[in-house]
């Protein structure tokens, strides 16, 4: 079940209550509020190709991390963070906490909600109306919806309700069995009552992904009895039958981004000597879509590819008709419904109704099903197929309703046995009846509510309860809707169900939406309801667990307590796969506490207020009643990621966000994330100890002409004299070395000499020192030790390997490589 009632409570007012315990000081003087302080931003940084490295590498992929600490004051926020040199943003990788808005600038001051492929030097999260906190989530409670003309100016068919992530509620349909062309497709918000934002519509619907159009611009036709299918794993996504010129197939519509969302072909138009003119569908099973041809084809989509399903389409299924001759503008009449596991599939030929079954565990009609059965007689077609249940709501077969003439149901069970219709109470003859929805009531009951229209009906609803095999108790059976539109001609087509609102919408061929009590029958239905999904790890981004200390509540704002019937109202608590956690009552308050539900076991909760009202009088004049629900927690968080750049003059990065909000002005830490400049970002030191190969000391000094060698002339030094050294530094790599300095043990005033130095790189630097011998021969080696620039505070500096000259004697001349050249030379 559902839904469970809830018990009388008394109606306590917060307001009142307060009033009563508390006496009101007295005024002495008017004084202005205290200021409000501005929240706190506290940025961090992660590694995120190398998790725990600090430095990063040259390449590397971090994750900036800016926390903001609402002071209690909600509100508006703007935080900005720019790209600080050096980086470049990741596309896609801007995170924000639900309800925030993303937005990127390619200037640093223009911003867009759309990211651009390229060229990113700043990006922003806004949130115009924060709860306090900054934890909780807040949603519109959708009113009674009124009677409303959509703007197709014609039969939309059936709504198509959507509650968006962002809390919009809103009423999508397609105009049916309309040409490729026209416009076709219109979006009503049900907040405002108002068409939705994106307009001018209708607008018309095309084979390519892309925004959607104006005009008679469209190249997607619209069938007789369409059926509409969420993508479960994209809930913003719906699919609908659909024809091109060329091809029958299924297209995808993105109710979020008010776009196109493609268009798969699932088999071509035309054909001999039965053509493929129309389809009729869709139902979902196990992943896939399927639809019928009029040439008696079954057709199949997977959702997950995208892709026509393998061996489809699957032909000699259904009866065909309308398939004499190719010709997109006739129409299939019949539809589809789920029974068993398996697909039955209803269609008009001349010879009467016909009811087929296709089993998509085998791909074939099903066992039981060789040929499709009769359902109605010759010369009268159907519009639909329903599903029938037992009255412990298993499903136990299929009917197939008449549309025109004598009224008379035709129904068979799953294996293919003839079945006793419902006993629906007598329907006038020319009565149309469309495909029905199938809810649980707020009462717990199994319902299916029939749209009629048609003979002396101009609009009505029949309402079937399979729990006790009848009419719906407190429900006239049909039920039409008096007032609605002024003179209740709706000439229904189909319902859509709000779970939260516990409402139903109906539109038909007058272009009315509606709103229908499920339980009286009753226009516009006197109910109201929100839905708020609090996904708790959807508010932080640094990947890090903890952040969660425990669940508030869920809680009525702007709305008058008094003015809701509190004992038919409660919240349900659900996972988002629709398990129901619990059903809970309102407190006398309009809260329900939620702190016994551990977050740890239900990350993510999806809360539904379902209200019956007294009145509407919270309603309009600019009131907004809404539902409020939150948690305990740390700061929620914002988080991109930047790219480092390979550039080895980039030594580190830096980032510093700013905002506000409604205490003033924001201003986050700076975080340096320093870089490890790596093997390729490195110095390439060679050194080249040298001595003067004359005593002058004017010709060995800087600048001197030497000559300079690795070893001194035979007789130069005698047996006492000063050996004057050369130690060149050379830097080969792509990077300055920083803080170099000698290593001579031999000659200690060459180090002093040299001090501390920088080499830049593709540059060398000389070093000139001497040193008073007193003993010959003397080999004399230096190296240096260097760092990188750049290079993090406490890496520890490299050394280069080693170069060295020799002071000689007489007897190390014959010896040396000086020597052996100057005799190679005669």
């Amino acid at each position: 079940m559902r839904r469970s009632q809830v018990g009388t409570r008394p109606i306590l007012l917060l307001a009142t209550a307060l009033a009563l315990t508390f006496a009101p000081p007295a005024v002495t003087a008017s004084a202005d509020p205290p200021p409000l302080a501005p929240g706190t931003l506290a940025k961090s940084v992660q590694n995120v190709t190398d998790p725990g490295s600090n430095p990063a590498d040259h390449g590397d992929v971090v994750n900036w991390v800016m926390s903001y600490d609402d002071p209690g004051a909600g509100g508006s926020v703007t935080v900005t963070d720019p790209i600080g040199a050096g980086q470049a943003l990741v596309p896609g990788s801007l995170r924000v906490p639900p309800d925030w808005v993303k937005s990127w600038s390619t200037d640093g001051t223009t911003f867009s909600t759309t990211e651009p492929g390229s060229g990113v030097v700043a990006v922003r999260g806004t949130n115009p109306d924060l709860q306090p906190g900054g934890t909780s989530l807040t949603r519109l409670l959708l009113p009674p919806v009124q009677p409303t003309t959509t703007a197709t100016g014609g039969d939309g068919f059936t709504p198509v309700l959507y509650r968006s992530a962002n809390g919009a509620v809103e009423s999508w349909n397609i105009y049916h069995h309309l040409v490729p062309t026209a416009p076709k497709v219109v979006c009503i918000n049900l907040l405002t009552a108002q068409p939705c934002a994106g307009g001018p519509w209708p607008r018309p619907l095309n084979s390519t992904a892309g925004p959607l159009g104006t005009g008679n611009t469209g190249d997607l036709g619209s069938p007789m009895a369409p059926q509409f299918v969420f993508d479960p794993n994209h809930p913003g996504k719906v699919y609908f039958p659909a024809h091109t010129t060329a091809a029958l197939g299924v297209a995808c519509l993105d109710l979020d981004a008010r776009a196109n969302c493609g268009f798969v072909p699932l088999t071509p138009t035309g054909g001999s000597p039965s053509a493929s003119n129309n389809i009729a569908g869709l139902a979902h099973v196990n992943g896939n879509l399927y639809a019928a041809s009029t040439n008696g084809s079954v057709l199949c989509l997977t959702m997950a590819t995208q892709t026509p399903c393998a061996g489809q389409p699957y032909t000699g299924i259904v009866a065909p008709h309308s398939d004499t001759a190719p010709n997109t503008n006739t129409q299939y009449f019949g539809s589809t419904t789920l029974a068993g596991g398996k697909i039955f599939i209803s269609s008009s030929p001349t010879s009467g109704a016909k009811l087929a079954c296709f089993d998509p565990a085998t791909n074939a009609a099903c066992t039981g099903w060789a040929t499709p059965k009769a359902a109605g007689p010759a010369g009268l077609i159907t519009y639909g197929v329903f599903t029938t249940y037992t009255t412990t709501g298993d499903e136990e077969g299929v009917c197939v309703p008449p549309a025109g003439g004598v009224y008379q149901l035709h129904c068979y069970t799953i294996a293919g046995a003839s079945l006793t219709p419902p006993a629906f109470p007598a329907l006038p003859n020319g009565v149309l009846t469309f495909n029905p929805k199938v809810i649980t009531g707020p009462d717990g009951h199994l319902r299916s509510y029939f749209p009629f229209w048609g003979g002396p009906i101009s609009g009505a609803t029949g309402c079937w309860d399979w729990n006790t095999g009848a009419a719906c108790a407190g429900m006239a059976f049909p039920k039409t809707h008096p007032g609605v539109g002024g003179s209740g001609n709706t000439r229904d087509y189909g319902y859509d169900y709000d779970q939260a609102g516990e409402c139903l919408l109906g539109l038909g061929d007058a272009g009315l939406l509606f709103s229908m009590d499920p339980i009286t029958g009753a226009s516009p239905c006197f109910r109201a309801g929100a839905s708020l999904t609090l996904t708790t790890p959807d508010f932080y981004c640094d990947g890090a667990s903890g952040h969660i200390t425990g669940y508030q509540d869920a809680r009525l704002v702007d709305i008058d307590i008094a003015n809701i019937d509190l004992a038919n109202s409660a919240a349900t608590i659900s996972k988002p796969d629709n398990t129901v956690i619990a059903t809970l009552p309102f407190a006398p308050d309009g809260s329900v506490d939620l702190s016994g539900i551990s977050p740890s076991t239900h990350p993510a909760l999806v809360i539904e207020a379902s209200l019956r009202l007294l009145n509407v009088d919270d309603f309009g004049g600019g009131n907004e009643p809404h539902l409020v629900a939150g948690f305990d927690g740390d700061p929620p968080q914002i988080c991109f990621q930047t790219k480092l750049s390979s550039d080895c003059g980039v030594y580190s990065v830096s980032n510093t966000a700013t905002g506000t909000d409604a205490g003033g002005a924001l201003t986050s830490n700076t975080v340096q994330q320093p870089i490890n400049p790596g093997q390729a970002c490195q110095p390439n030191i060679s050194v080249n100890k040298e001595i003067c190969r004359d005593s002058r000391a004017s010709r060995c000094g800087p600048g001197g002409v030497g000559p300079w060698g690795k070893t001194s002339p035979a007789g130069l030094l005698g047996i006492l004299g000063t050996a004057y050294w050369r130690i060149t530094v050379t830097n080969s790599g792509p990077v300055d070395a920083v803080g170099v300095t000698v290593n001579d043990a031999v000659a200690p005033g060459c180090v002093t000499a040299a001090g501390t130095f920088t080499v830049a790189a593709g540059a060398s630097k000389q070093i000139h020192c001497s040193t008073f011998l007193l003993l010959l021969p003397l080999t004399n080696t230096a190296s240096v030790n260097f760092s990188a620039a750049g290079a993090p505070p406490g890496t520890p500096p490299s050394t280069s390997g080693t170069s060295s000259a020799t002071a000689c004697s007489l007897l190390c001349i014959l010896g040396s490589p000086d020597r052996a050249a100057e005799l190679r030379a005669r």
